[in-house]
């Protein structure tokens, strides 16, 4: 049988092509985006597709389970506070064919504005949740999960890490299996309908569902016991476990791999076989709190980060700790501590976005900010960026401030994909409840920040067919915004003339500014341009861009021209028309 090197995430697709998955849906989100990018390429015998926002993807595998059908829905840790509702009570209802919630945490928050644990919403919503260490078992227990899920008839989540995602190992690859489950959904409106008098009835079926889970949890070569000193005990799941191994490769160790329903017997037989129990898992003292309701002595997060990933530094330094030798020196976020100078991420050379920054840098408003690459403009030299909540949430806050009566205009900033994903709503509100914020949504046509990934604006779907390009304006007029307007974010003078209009009127203003993102097109806007340095009197002008193509620091800016793209931002700014084409392109 074949061996591959692949990530978690490409594990995990092809554990679900193995398991006969025929639909698939998600919304891009790092760490997890790949999963269903891998899985597309099976597109002969795996339908896929990139819905607007996880609860909708939710609610697609939902509706195909209960025809018989495996299913897969992938997203990240703040994609199931989106899709919680749909999973909360399709654990009543159950289902037919497998349904498995792929769902990918982000300790450290590399790329996320939290670090939420998922692990509490198994126990919040009454459903399994298996937690692969690495590849291979990412690959099988996707498979394990499915199995599961079909067999009890409940959502299984699956749940992933940043480390398990993106780290690579070697998978033996199987045959695909279809499922034996014949396509057709059969009428049962007591199993399926969870109105007052059929849900009181789920609710029973419930608990008799998790009883009989907890004793297959108990049994499940999934929770293993591997018995070595028996000095000191540690219970570990997820990508803790490798780390465990390494730090304390002579400890007796409880691998957790079935984290809901909780082991209890195995967890009992454990205890009792060590003189000494640590509990080490990533993020929230889930596993410790509940070796404590058990009456069990344990130690767990007074020597073990609650705070950031794991390593085997971190382990270390808890082997230190155990054996008498200091105190911990280690922070969670070490790069916080370090005496160098802060280099934050800046959008592209060239990014549209900047543009719009730019000019709201001309204006004394409040802006509302998005989850996308956007985001950056929080940082200097532009600054003009000032909360970030959650997708959707820069439209919503932006009415909210409005009706709070803020002295200062708000402006409201989201992406083309969040806009789709949750931003229809909120504008829906601003118009039905007549606010007066200024909306922008920033159309680079793609899902920038995960990757470029399709969505219902570029007229194109994960399958590879052309779609209708959904229109951001015609939405918003259906909404009820009377002034909607277009700009090219790349002509200064047209943008901040739009956005004077706009806030200077007691209405509500719909703006997209729409310019194809650079790095996705792979070409460039206009001609490379050089500064003349007899006309630059460096003032600095130019460098309030922060532009990544435009070198400055002593003497007078420079452009690298291979970095620039034309976007002709800078010699708009300069006073001095001292940016000019470069001859020979970017050509050194």
């Amino acid at each position: 049988m074949e061996k591959r090197l692949l990530s978690g995430n490409e594990a995990i697709a092809r554990g679900a092509y193995e398991a006969g998955v025929t639909v698939a849906a998600g919304y891009p989100g790092t760490p997890s985006t790949e999963i269903l990018e891998a899985l597309s390429r099976h597109r002969d015998q795996v339908y896929c597709e990139w819905a607007p926002n996880e609860k909708v993807a939710f609610e697609v595998a939902a509706g195909a389970c209960l025809t018989g059908a495996r299913c897969l829905v992938t997203m990240k840790h703040v994609g199931l506070n989106v899709a919680a509702d749909p999973l909360m009570t399709l654990a009543y209802t159950g289902v037919v064919g497998g349904l498995v919630a792929c769902v990918a945490d982000d300790p450290g928050m590399h790329s996320s504005q939290n670090e939420q644990d998922s692990r509490h919403f198994a126990r919040f919503g009454k459903v399994p949740l298996l937690e692969p260490a690495d590849s291979q078992e990412a690959a099988d227990y996707t498979k394990l999960a499915l199995e599961l899920s079909e067999r009890h008839r409940t959502p299984v989540l699956l749940r992933s890490t940043t480390r398990v995602s993106h780290s690579r190992g070697p998978v033996l690859l199987g045959e695909r299996h279809p499922s034996p489950l014949k396509i057709g959904f059969e009428k049962d409106p007591p199993r399926y309908v969870p109105v007052p008098i059929w849900g009181r009835q789920m609710r029973l079926r419930l608990e008799e569902r998790l009883k009989k889970l907890a004793a297959e949890a108990d049994g499940s070569p999934l929770n293993r016991i591997e018995w070595r000193d028996r000095s000191l005990g540690i219970i570990a799941g997820g990508i803790a476990y490798p780390y465990v191994r390494e730090a304390f490769p002579e400890a007796s160790v409880l691998k957790i791999g079935w984290t809901f329903p909780f082991p209890d017997g195995r967890i009992r037989e454990f205890a009792a076989g060590v003189k000494q129990l640590l509990i080490v898992e990533e993020l929230d003292p889930i596993l410790e709190e509940h070796v404590r309701s058990l009456g069990i002595d344990c130690i767990g997060k007074e020597l073990v980060p609650a705070i950031g990933e794991l390593s085997t530094t971190f382990l270390s330094d808890v082997r230190r700790q155990l054996e008498g030798k200091g105190k911990s020196a280690l922070t969670p976020f070490p790069e916080a501590c370090l005496d160098i100078p802060a280099r934050p991420p800046v959008l592209c050379a060239g990014c549209p976005h900047r543009g719009i920054f730019y000019a709201l840098g001309r204006f004394d408003v409040v802006v509302t900010g998005d989850i996308g690459c956007y985001s950056l403009a929080t940082f200097p030299p532009l600054s003009r960026i000032d909360t970030i909540l959650c997708m959707g949430g820069g439209i919503s806050m932006a009415h909210g401030m409005d009706r709070a009566g803020n002295p200062r205009k708000v402006v409201g900033v989201v992406g083309d994909s969040t806009f789709f994903h949750s931003g229809i709503t909120g504008l829906l509100d601003i118009a039905y409840n007549q606010g007066t914020s200024t909306i922008i949504v920033l159309d680079n046509r793609t899902t920038a920040m995960t990757g470029h990934q399709c969505h219902p604006g570029t007229g194109m779907t994960l399958m590879g067919t052309q779609s209708p390009v959904i229109s951001i304006e015609e939405i918003g007029r259906a909404c009820g915004i009377a002034n909607v307007v277009t700009v090219n974010p790349y002509r200064l003078e047209s943008v901040k003339e739009t956005l004077k209009t706009a806030l200077e009127s007691d209405q509500p203003w719909l703006i997209v500014a729409r310019a194809v993102c650079p790095l996705a097109a792979k070409a460039k806007v206009g001609p490379v341009l050089q500064v003349n340095q007899e006309r630059c009197i460096g003032c600095g002008a130019c460098l309030k861009l922060g532009c990544p193509a435009i070198e400055g620091g002593t003497g007078k800016p420079q452009v690298n021209p291979l970095l620039c793209i034309g976007c002709d931002l800078c010699r708009q700014v300069c006073p001095k028309q001292a940016y000019e084409e470069r001859k020979g392109g970017a050509d050194v």
